[in-house]
């Protein structure tokens, strides 16, 4: 099985923000080893860049030109995309979108280019509530939409801490590379 991140970028930014990019692939191979240790499911890792042109307001990129993308790719492929706009449409609360084997968040990008704090707050805890939903649902898990969204609601309203991860991949009490979605509440 794999599963594939795709950062989709604007053409002028690709010199800019390469570093965002190179953290992308060492979130991907923390998240090969934190699936395979939570949920006990194996993939291989892909990293790319999708690098779009201006489109006219009448082309804009969306969740549905993303979908058709992941189609074409190979539905059995479980693609992530990292997005410079934020879905249209969304059934999440944290501006992000999932399916069958299909992931996008709005990837934030940082005011200082190797803010790694900001990555992992704003965009790695945002890619583990994806990966969640997708997790949950292999498993079989009928509520796993509501139940990702309630642990999601307690880490903003109710100080649920997020879990920390150093760059070993193990979890830290210093500071942190990643961070995801407390997983502990997922599991019976």
């Amino acid at each position: 099985m794999l599963l594939h991140f795709i950062f989709v970028i604007k053409e002028e930014d690709i010199q800019k923000r390469k570093s965002e990019f190179e953290y992308i692939k060492k979130m991907a191979q923390f998240y090969k080893k934190w699936i395979n240790d939570n949920f006990g499911i194996n993939y291989e890792i892909q990293c790319d860049e999708l690098i779009t042109k201006p489109r006219s307001i009448f082309q804009k990129l969306d969740t549905h030109t993303l979908v058709r993308d992941h189609e074409q790719r190979g539905k059995d492929t479980y693609h992530f995309y990292l997005t410079h706009f934020k879905p249209l449409w969304t059934d999440c609360t944290c501006e992000g979108y999932h399916a069958e084997n299909f992931g996008m968040i709005f990837w934030q990008k940082p005011n200082v280019s190797d803010d790694i704090l900001f990555l992992a707050e704003k965009n790695c805890t945002t890619v583990s509530h994806e990966i969640i939903h997708e997790m949950l649902r292999i498993k079989g898990n009928k509520k796993y939409i509501h139940e990702v969204h309630d642990v999601w609601t307690k880490h903003f309203y109710e100080q649920l801490e997020f879990q920390q991860y150093g760059e070993d991949f193990e979890s830290t009490e210093g500071k942190p590379m990643f961070l995801t979605m407390d997983i502990s509440k997922f599991k019976n």
